[in-house]
């Protein structure tokens, strides 16, 4: 007597859908490998257009455009598809897209290789790739301490 029978039944095999970015009503998913380490941010897509001031507290990645201040304690990060015009006031930006206006960073400023900043930058620690492209002037100093 045969237990299985020796036509087999194959079903089509459908590919996974790739999972869309996290957004802040939809934290990223956390698991147990070592790499993964959830995020503490937005997220504002190419395709995102603001006219207005934009503020954040801990993280922000922009990779649309913004017109307009932007304004926090967090770390700015400018995506390569990133359009900025205004000024950015924030304690740690990276920038790889381009920026028309003023940066004034608490503690830190990176220009990626690819990006283009036309305006001044004020900032304790400035790092510059070497095809960047930068049009302004530069104040690099750390800031003082209050007397006590």
């Amino acid at each position: 007597m045969q237990m299985f029978s020796g036509s087999r039944k194959v079903e089509p095999v459908t590919p996974m859908a790739p999972t869309p970015p996290p957004s802040p009503s939809r934290p990223e998913p956390t698991s147990n490998g070592a790499g993964d380490l959830p995020r503490s941010g937005g997220i504002l897509s190419s395709g995102v257009s603001i006219k207005g001031s934009v503020k954040f507290q801990k993280e922000l990645h922009i990779d649309g455009e913004v017109e307009g201040k932007i304004d926090s304690n967090g770390r700015l990060t400018i995506g390569e598809h990133a359009k900025i015009k205004g000024e950015i006031r924030t304690k740690s930006v990276v920038v790889d897209g381009t920026v028309e206006g003023n940066i004034t960073a608490g503690e830190r400023c990176e220009l990626r290789s690819g990006c283009t900043v036309h305006g001044d930058i004020e900032s304790p620690r400035l790092v510059v790739d070497e095809a960047a492209t930068f049009i302004g002037s530069a104040k690099i100093a750390t800031p003082k301490a209050t007397p006590a």
